[in-house]
């Protein structure tokens, strides 16, 4: 029997689908324009870094915080418990590219992306493993 879909699970949806267009959207627009200049993205930000031009991360974040989401959030809508999983390892991912991105260009606070993709990152890891969410997949397993 197919029970409805908790409020948690509804907006762990909505949380990684945003995360999806925001990297799809965030990652065309680098590997577009690698000079960030689109983006109002200076190439100084990237001395420290391994990178000449933003092309590289702007692949990753297309794809690993762009078409990963969008196939995660596909698994939370069929009710898959991979989706579930992915959704885990999705708010690890996010938090950890935060991380990264703040070591190598430091702390931005204009505009707060950075503040505002951590919190998204917690906020997955959250819905994911309310024992609500959780148990929805669960049952299907």
């Amino acid at each position: 029997m197919k029970s409805k879909k908790p409020i948690s699970v509804i907006a762990l949806m909505v949380s990684v689908f945003f995360q999806a267009l925001s990297g799809l959207g965030g990652g065309a627009f680098l590997i577009a324009d690698p000079t960030g200049e689109t983006l109002d993205l200076s190439l100084s930000f990237l001395i420290n870094s391994p990178f000449p031009d933003y092309l590289i991360p702007g692949i990753i974040l297309f794809t690993v915080l762009g078409v990963y989401p969008l196939i995660v959030t596909a698994g939370l809508w069929k009710r898959k418990y991979w989706g579930w999983l992915g959704s885990i390892f999705l708010g690890i991912v996010l938090l950890i590219w935060i991380f990264v991105e703040i070591l190598i260009i430091g702390y931005q606070s204009e505009p707060p992306l950075q503040l505002i993709y951590g919190i998204l990152g917690i906020v997955i890891m959250f819905l994911t493993l309310l024992p609500g969410t959780k148990n929805f997949f669960i049952e299907t397993k």
